[in-house]
């Protein structure tokens, strides 16, 4: 393979992987407050119909980016309420979450299957786009991709070095000595269900502003699964989850090359191709996770005032 061949590919790596990404910090996000969230594909699906919705309308991509993370934060307050208020079963919540999410959004986009959105086109940045290869990689895309890059040390920043952020990893690991020590449980995971929403419909968003420009049935194509699965890939760390959401880009990318050139293997295989590569990677995972790289308290539901 020459280089005209695979610094596209590796540039399209970085673009397919990017919706992914954003999904995957904000399900990191959730997880670190102790609740399981396993309604990312239908929060991305809803995200990305009201992005690509709002941007018909109004002819705003930024306004519709917005959107979709207030979008998200609506949907996945939903499962706080079951999780949070009422106690309930946090795997059936975010399963429930995903068959609502995504049957409302493709019985919503119907009418509009087909039809395009104004949204993000690439912006070489001065400079840096410049750069022998590194430049068309990674700085010849649109704003989405470049805000990606900004957020896992921004996130590594808040859990790391604020209070805020280190009160989130404490309800998640120990709810009770976190109560003890005078923070309010149920708040910190409020915060850590919406704030993790609002990256989940950004997610959805660049689905449809950007990654694709239209709307189809169907469009999150099971990226919120495999966002899932990669915040178990990535130890829980959003430095990781770049290189993730990019492996999984990566495989997306070749196999739509692969079925642009004519090759001779079946379709079917090709489009199987990324999903076969995160279970195997989420295999390998699991084997070598560390016993505390997970959240102690994950799934755990707390008592107000407990």
């Amino acid at each position: 393979m020459n280089f005209d061949i695979l610094i596209p590919l590796l540039a399209a790596t970085v673009l397919s992987g990017t919706p992914v990404l954003y999904a995957t910090l904000g399900e990191i996000i959730t997880e670190k407050s102790g609740v399981l969230n396993l309604g990312v594909e239908g929060v991305m699906m809803l995200g990305a119909f009201s992005a690509f919705f709002v941007a018909a309308a109004t002819g705003s991509p930024w306004l519709a980016f917005v959107v979709a993370g207030v979008v998200g934060m609506l949907v996945v307050s939903l499962h706080g309420v079951v999780c949070l208020w009422f106690q309930g079963n946090q795997v059936v919540s975010g399963l429930a979450l995903t068959l609502l999410g995504s049957g409302l959004a493709n019985y919503l986009g119907t009418p509009y299957v087909g039809t395009k959105a104004p949204g993000f086109s690439a912006v070489a940045l001065p400079g840096l786009s410049r750069i022998p290869a590194l430049g068309e990689i990674f700085f010849n895309h649109d704003p989405l991709v470049y805000l990606s890059y900004l957020l896992p040390p921004i996130l590594w920043f808040f859990f790391h070095r604020t209070g805020i952020g280190l009160g989130l990893r404490a309800v998640g690991e120990n709810p009770a000595a976190a109560r003890a020590a005078g923070l309010n449980v149920q708040r910190l995971r409020w915060l850590g269900i919406l704030a993790g929403g609002f990256f989940m419909g950004l997610g959805g968003a660049c689905l449809s502003l950007a990654y694709t420009h239209l709307w189809t049935s169907s469009l999150s194509g099971g990226r919120g699964w495999i966002a899932v699965a990669l915040v178990i890939f990535a130890f829980w760390r959003p430095g990781r989850a770049v290189f993730g959401a990019w492996l999984f880009g990566g495989v997306m990318a070749l196999q739509l090359r692969l079925q642009a050139s004519g090759a001779h293997v079946s379709s079917s295989l090709l489009l199987m191709l990324p999903y076969a590569l995160t279970v195997i990677v989420l295999v390998f995972s699991s084997a070598r996770r560390k016993s505390n790289a997970a959240p102690a308290a994950l799934g755990v539901n707390v008592e107000p005032g407990e």
